[in-house]
């Protein structure tokens, strides 16, 4: 085996992977872009495989798998259905995983084995209207002390997973005046009263993927619901950044290696001029250099999602691992978009048309320079630690 090289077990669970990925979930994927649609049925069918609570403790219902793990999963579903990979990421991951990571043994218990087994949906609840790539020094989100409850108020936004939940990972200010401190982490059950989806948001890539601005009026949430401890939600929030700019990574990588795919296919179906256009010497340059970055981001990828799955999470959010998970993230979602930019530019005018799937891939590249923290914040992030204070 090569340094880089997946083990046979880790190449078999990236198969199993990419075959459910071509066969269950592929066939949904145009559906989902179209219509906005969210197939309810497609969590309890990956649970029965082993593909929900991929990182928690078999005891609570999960599969007990590394990050790693997580990550490869990932890689193949985003090859085929980038946003039901997405969504699968924000429960299986920024909700899940921090609930196991974090919680009580009496939310575990309480939460778990209904996120693993698909009959929950879960999403994180932290960026607000004017709380985004400041998520934790704007937030507005008021959680008050009331006995064994808080009531909780506030509005916040792009919830990927936000239509269709059943819990949400709320952070919430506990301590107003704690600056970017003084944070809670809640679960909290969305059929609870005064918790009300505001509206559906209608994107431009992702679609499927469901995405929500909610809002929280007096939200009763018995205290023993805290995540983590109390007032220390940024602890939460850090340790799971870097975990999720990581886990992040793969989708671009996934993205790009079906945009590659597609190309040398369409390369050598398309006729032009009497031959097909994989003779030209320009669609070929083109297709090299897709191939040279897809197999780059292959490997940096892959060598950071090892590095943070062997990483103690308590020690994330600051350090190497902090400026290479930035890194890793804005490359691969930098040269994603490079790739899909090349791959619409072999489709031609087939590439623009809305209902081509090239075109559904080329309108993902831009929530991934954005979302877990935009290109200008990843580099903030590498140049904080390279130069320091």
């Amino acid at each position: 085996m090569h340094a880089f090289s997946l083990t046979p077990d880790q190449q078999a669970l990236m198969d199993h992977a990419d075959r459910f990925g071509r066969e269950r979930l592929y066939p949904l994927a145009a559906k989902m872009d179209l219509e906005e649609y969210w197939p309810a049925e497609i969590f309890p069918e990956m649970a029965a495989l082993g593909m929900l609570g991929t990182t928690v403790p078999a005891v609570y219902g999960g599969a007990g798998m590394s990050l790693f793990d997580t990550g490869i999963m990932l890689q193949a579903f985003a090859r085929w259905n980038h946003a039901l990979a997405l969504s699968w990421i924000a429960h299986d991951n920024l909700c899940t995983h921090n609930i196991a990571r974090n919680g009580s043994d009496e939310v575990r218990q309480r939460y778990l084995p209904g996120l693993c087994s698909g009959e929950l949906v879960g999403c994180l609840g932290l960026t607000e209207p004017g709380a985004g790539s400041d998520a934790l020094g704007s937030m507005r989100t008021r959680a008050v002390a009331d006995g064994d409850d808080f009531l909780i108020t506030g509005n916040k936004l792009y919830i990927t997973n936000g239509p269709v939940a059943d819990l949400c990972l709320l952070y919430a200010k506990t301590q107003p005046d704690a600056g970017s401190k003084g944070i809670t982490a809640f679960v909290v059950e969305t059929a609870t009263p005064g918790f009300a989806v505001a509206q559906k948001l209608v994107k431009m890539g992702f679609r499927g993927s469901q995405t929500a601005e909610l809002v929280l009026d007096q939200v009763r949430v018995p205290r023993a619901n805290i995540v983590g401890e109390l007032h220390q939600g940024h602890r939460v929030v850090m340790s799971g950044l870097d975990v999720e700019r990581a886990l992040v990574a793969p989708i671009s990588v996934g993205i790009a290696e079906r945009a590659l795919a597609l190309c040398i296919d369409y390369a050598r179906t398309r006729v032009q001029f009497g031959k097909p256009i994989a003779s030209f010497q320009m669609v070929q340059a083109h297709i090299a250099d897709m191939y040279v970055w897809v197999e780059t981001m292959k490997t940096f990828s892959a060598r950071v999602l090892a590095e943070v799955a062997e990483v103690d999470e308590t020690q994330t959010g600051r350090g190497a691992i902090h400026a290479l998970t930035a890194a890793a993230v804005m490359y691969c979602a930098n040269m994603c978009n490079q790739v899909l930019d090349r791959a619409v530019q072999v489709h031609g005018g087939s590439g623009y048309i809305w209902e081509a799937e090239i075109n559904r891939l080329f309108r993902a590249t831009k929530l991934l320079e954005i979302g877990a923290g935009t290109t200008e914040v990843r580099k903030m992030i590498i140049a904080g630690e390279l130069l320091g204070p």
